[in-house]
């Protein structure tokens, strides 16, 4: 019995540092989306919005995070996930998605400036850069919802498949499809951590398609394509992988840090953006 109590204080701290981090990086979020507008460059919201994570106490647990080149993945139009900022401008009628998140405790910076160690959350969603087409408005809509319809499964005691198999019977049933390649993740005093969510039903998981655990942190994140599923890569002069549709179509993407309660889950880096 002593021991469980004095693990109690310990648990109550890294919920409590979860959830700090978590509102910073949907207020990052927040913060990158109002920016987004004809004419401004990727580039220029990445260093807009490493300022602001800067400046609210937290780190952008991107930046630098395996030779990424920026503190957010910026991907536009049939750009899926890991764009990287730079001086492309946006248009009117492209969608942008934009993945970032911040650290926050006592983390430690690495020899390329990289945190490690603290507090996590992790965030995405997809915007529209002025005046966007009905499918693409419908697909942003679509993405966005499966999230919610798939953490509506994420309790205590049931599996990873009950979230993908609710994030993939809303985005198929709406004539959409779900990238396979990529998946959601644990996260807490990293970035990405086990377990991994997919967001579709597996004939097999590689860990054991393990249940939820109370207290546990994830980050649920349904990346959708307009088309086919199929993705391609481009190969940037550094190496780096941006993933792309593989038939040009938009995709869009929309991501949460959720903590795993006994009931409804705690959605960390949502602020009703």
């Amino acid at each position: 019995m002593a021991a469980v109590l004095r693990l109690v204080p310990v648990e109550e701290y890294r919920i409590k540092m979860m959830r700090k981090a978590g509102r910073l990086s949907g207020e990052a979020r927040a913060y990158a989306a109002s920016l987004v507008r004809p004419g401004i460059t990727t580039k220029e919201i990445d260093k807009a919005l490493f300022k602001f994570i800067r400046s609210h106490g937290g780190y952008p647990n991107f930046y630098h995070l395996y030779g990424f080149r920026g503190s957010a993945c910026m991907s536009i139009n049939d750009e899926i996930i890991h764009g990287v900022p730079g001086s492309r401008r946006l248009e009117e009628g492209d969608i942008i998605s934009i993945d970032t998140g911040a650290c926050v405790g006592d983390y430690k910076l690495d020899k390329n400036g990289t945190p490690h160690g603290g507090f996590h959350g992790d965030c995405a969603g997809t915007f529209a850069v002025g005046k966007i087409d009905e499918e693409a408005q419908r697909l942003i809509d679509v993405t966005q919802q499966s999230f919610w319809e798939g953490i509506r499964h994420a309790t205590a005691g049931n599996r990873v498949s009950d979230i993908g198999r609710g994030v993939q019977e809303y985005v198929e049933s709406n004539g959409f499809s779900i990238v396979r390649e990529f998946v959601g993740h644990g996260i807490g005093n990293e970035v990405h951590l086990s377990p991994e969510i997919p967001n579709y039903v597996m004939t097999h998981y590689p860990e054991g398609n393990p249940r939820l655990k109370l207290h546990q942190t994830i980050a649920v994140e349904p990346m959708v394509n307009a088309g086919k599923r199929q993705i391609r890569k481009k190969i940037m002069p550094d190496g780096w992988e941006v993933i792309l549709t593989a038939d040009g179509k938009n995709a869009a993407h929309y991501e949460n840090t959720i903590l795993i309660t006994e009931g409804e889950p705690e959605v960390l880096t949502y602020v009703g953006d």
